[in-house]
């Protein structure tokens, strides 16, 4: 039978060290690979104290490198990035602070680039499927319903 590798607090603690320093973590992905590596409730609760205060894990900073990220590199609006943040169990505060450092201007300026391209992209010749497609597509990436339907109606008529 096979056995599971068990960690002492010490070497548990220096491998989540290793852990939220190769990448930024949110208190969810920390618990979540502690439990995984088998630790007791008392200890997890004792690492994620110890990470604090180190400066391993802070979520202000995991909200703020997430949402420039997903921004940046997948074009997310911001009901998406709302919406997975949320789900990592991030608070309303730090997701507001993080979604603040997004400049309006740069904001729409990418939104009007992914809306063309995906518009240009898109084969359909019935103008209708083709709008739907559009929206459908800029919906899912979180957009603002406000923004995807003035633009949809401007880019296919």
């Amino acid at each position: 039978m096979l056995s599971k590798k068990t960690y002492t607090v010490h070497e548990a603690t220096k491998k989540l060290e290793h852990y939220c320093a190769y990448q930024e973590r949110c208190h969810q992905e920390v618990r979540q690979k502690l439990v995984a590596m088998h630790m007791i409730p008392e200890v997890i609760d004792i690492i994620i104290v110890h990470l604090l205060e180190h400066n391993f894990l802070n979520e202000e900073r995991f909200a703020k490198t997430f949402v420039s990220g997903k921004f940046r590199i997948k074009a997310w609006g911001r009901r998406r990035l709302t919406y997975e943040l949320k789900k990592k169990d991030i608070g309303k505060v730090n997701i507001n602070q993080a979604l603040a450092e997004i400049e309006n201007m740069e904001y729409i300026e990418v939104f009007n680039d992914l809306a063309e391209k995906k518009a240009n992209s898109i084969k359909e010749t019935n103008i209708f499927k083709k709008r739907k497609k559009l929206i459908d597509y800029l919906l899912y990436r979180g957009w603002e319903s406000h923004l995807v339907y003035e633009k949809a109606s401007e880019l296919i008529k």
